[in-house]
């Protein structure tokens, strides 16, 4: 690694491939705070430290200075507001779009004299390079939180991001399994290893993170109940237990009795596995839902597993995230309340819940008039 130079402070090169300096500097209250400068390049991060100390030596800050730009904020955003807000997986994604699309577009340009047109310009650009409406989408909308942020700061006057015009995004047509594709996946998973954390996503439509993340002392077998408390995710390369996406997300779901007789079954086997092998590696966390050896399971291997089931049983393909929708629209065919699914999921609005699931409502309008027409049909004869 190079040596540093006079006065570059501390410089590293990061196992991202990024390059991080780390500095002190005045923060709003006066006190002294590390800050945490990230670049792409050697030569940038010295030019931002080398920026962020004849600042501070002139009694600014590094997040009131009109010199600000727009990479060294959205790296400031990441470190001070996304990291310890904001779920492991979410910073990882956050981070990466600030390291793969915002900082080459837009990192040079300050803060300050930000504008809605360089924004849709960027935006612009990033279609014609072939993104999807979606990625383009999500681009924005990272901006647009971290300029949020800076409006609360007093940085800017306005938010340029949330100005500039969304690329538009085809809403994506839900086609979860009906009823009758229900029953023949049930036939296809009877006997299968994993049969319970199937039953488990589409009885009660629980998210893969938190099926993963399940753990036996939250799994209530006599009352038939288990409570959401946790959730397992893959950040940097490694598997590690988060809390749920939020706070509507913990909750107490009832059990139907197909998928506590699942359960029931599944503890049975998981105990047979434990006895059999010697490499069973005892868990704290003793989950739910193990590899044979007691470690936990990784979600791109189970979507794996569901989708070469599915095929097996000629079902189409499917995302191991449709579960949940079938669960959410099995539920509201068959007159569960659009409140109680919204609670069973974990959503935290119900218009959330209505607009995914908005295909069933039709049919859910047509019984409401069907028993009108019943009751006072024969009134009117």
């Amino acid at each position: 690694m190079p040596r540093r130079g006079a006065n570059e402070g501390t410089i590293r090169l990061r196992k991202d491939g990024r390059w991080e300096a780390r500095v002190l500097v005045s923060g709003p209250d006066e006190r002294r705070v590390r800050r945490s400068i990230l670049g792409r390049t050697r030569a940038s991060v010295r030019d931002r430290l080398q920026e962020a100390l004849a600042l501070d030596a002139a009694g600014a800050t590094m997040l009131t200075s009109a010199r600000l730009t727009v990479g060294t904020f959205l790296n400031q955003w990441l470190d001070d507001s996304v990291r310890p807000a904001r779920r492991p997986s979410t910073f990882a994604s956050y981070s990466c779009i600030v390291r793969v699309h915002l900082e080459p577009g837009l990192g040079h340009l300050k803060v300050v004299t930000l504008s809605p047109q360089q924004v849709q310009r960027f935006l612009n650009a990033k279609s014609a390079s072939g993104l999807s409406p979606r990625s383009v989408a999500y681009i924005r909308a990272v901006l647009r939180q971290a300029l949020g942020e800076a409006e609360r700061w007093g940085l800017v006057h306005r938010n340029v991001a949330r100005l500039a015009q969304p690329p538009y995004v085809p809403r994506r047509q839900v086609r979860p399994l009906d009823s009758d594709q229900a029953r023949v996946l049930l036939e296809a998973i009877a006997g299968d290893r994993l049969e319970a954390l199937y039953l488990v996503a589409l009885g009660v439509g629980l998210r893969q993170g938190e099926l993963l993340g399940l753990s036996w002392r939250d799994v209530d077998l006599e009352s038939g109940t288990l409570e959401v408390r946790q959730a397992l995710q893959r950040v940097e390369g490694k598997l590690i237990l988060v809390e749920p996406k939020s706070v509507t997300s913990q909750r107490v779901v009832a059990l139907p009795a197909v998928v506590l007789d699942g359960l029931l079954r599944h503890e049975a086997r998981q105990a047979h596995e434990r006895l059999a092998t010697r490499r069973w590696r005892e868990d704290p966390r003793a989950l739910v839902f193990t590899t044979t050896v007691g470690t936990p399971l990784d979600g791109i291997t189970v979507t794996r597993r569901f989708q070469a089931l599915l095929a097996r049983a000629g079902l189409p393909r499917q995302r191991f995230h449709d579960l949940r929708h079938a669960c959410a629209s099995l539920l509201l065919a068959q007159g569960v309340a659009p409140r109680g699914v919204m609670e069973t999921l974990g959503h935290s609005q119900i218009s959330l819940t209505m607009n995914t699931y908005s295909h069933v409502v039709p049919s859910l309008g047509r019984a409401a008039a069907d028993r009108m027409d019943e009751l006072l049909g024969g009134r009117m004869a």
